[in-house]
């Protein structure tokens, strides 16, 4: 076992990190940003297509009728998780600069992620059939909640000018239509997608990576780095721990009240719990301008190895249990 595997740490941070200090030292600018932009643009209409064609219509039936472990996860995502980030304006500004705070309140208004949901809720043998339906509606339902919060709960001079309107026309335009044609096309590409989905997931990877690139070179160029120090860096990591505690107490003792057996318990930690970094950095590159995007997704970015790391090892712990 190396040392990525023994810590939970995901190589994708690292590839990450990278790409921040690339950004950090070498920023791109002028028409070589143009280019960017435009590569950007068509690789995350890119991954939204494939999200749509890597999901059937069956994974979307399965599990639907569990409407009342699919409501308690709704709450979760859409009211609980916005509910204590706008609690963390109490920190402003002893604990948190203002942008910081902002960040973490866009990443508490996300859809829930849906790879590392699915591979959590398998691992701890839960019900797999209902986190797929789950995640899968959390995305789609996400790309109209999650402009209307931002705009509801985010008061800043570049969010207070948004039309939240031409935000969900944009989102709908750029993410939405690629994956309903993704969708359409899976019966003509389905089992290709299915074949080489490892392949695929990289170029996901790949769109995020791009997106991070191009926010935090226009970000170091706005002065992020004089804005966030080590401190705030610090701070940034102890309430993301802090936050996926609270979700992770929230979800469970709320699944054990209202009678939810084992199996679907562990479907509402872990699809309740998740923030996605998939879809949350390509709809900031449609909320928010250039210029304050990279704070934005600071605190997402951080949030998602946390969650990667504590709920792997909460899967594990699930999976010992005798059934």
């Amino acid at each position: 076992m190396n040392i990525l595997q023994r810590f939970k740490i995901d190589p994708f941070l690292l590839i990450l990190i990278c790409v921040v200090l690339t950004a950090s030292l070498f920023p791109c600018k002028g028409e070589t940003k143009t280019v960017f932009e435009h590569l950007t643009t068509f690789a995350i209409g890119l991954l939204f297509f494939m999200h749509g064609a890597k999901l059937s219509f069956q994974s979307i039936v399965m599990g639907i009728k569990n409407w009342r472990l699919h409501l308690l996860i709704f709450i979760t995502t859409f009211v609980v998780f916005p509910i204590f980030g706008i609690m963390m304006q109490l920190l402003v500004p002893t604990f948190l600069s203002e942008n910081l705070y902002l960040g973490f309140v866009y990443l508490c208004v996300l859809p829930a992620t849906v790879q590392s949901a699915i591979a959590f809720t398998s691992i701890a043998k839960g019900n797999v059939a209902a986190a797929i339906c789950s995640a899968s509606a959390s995305t789609l339902l996400g790309v109209f909640i999650t402009p209307v919060l931002v705009g509801l709960l985010m008061h800043t001079q570049a969010v207070a000018s948004m039309n939240i309107m031409d935000a969900i026309s944009s989102i709908m335009l750029k993410l939405m239509l690629p994956f309903i044609i993704g969708h359409l096309s899976r019966r003509y590409i389905g089992k290709w997608v299915d074949k080489y989905k490892n392949i695929i997931s990289k170029t996901d990877r790949l769109s995020i990576l791009l997106v991070v690139y191009v926010a935090f070179s226009d970000a170091v160029v706005n002065g992020i780095w004089s804005q966030v120090g080590v401190l705030s860096l610090f701070s940034v990591i102890f309430f993301s721990i802090l936050l996926l505690i609270l979700v992770l107490l929230f979800t469970t003792y709320s699944a054990r009240l209202l009678g939810f057996n084992k199996e679907d318990e562990i479907t509402i930690v872990f699809c309740g719990s998740k923030k996605s970094l998939a879809s949350g950095i390509p709809m900031a590159s449609v909320i928010f301008p250039i210029s304050i995007m990279g704070i934005m997704i600071l605190p997402l970015m951080i949030f998602h190895q946390i969650q990667l790391m504590i709920c792997a090892f909460l899967a594990a712990r699930y999976a010992k249990r005798k059934i």
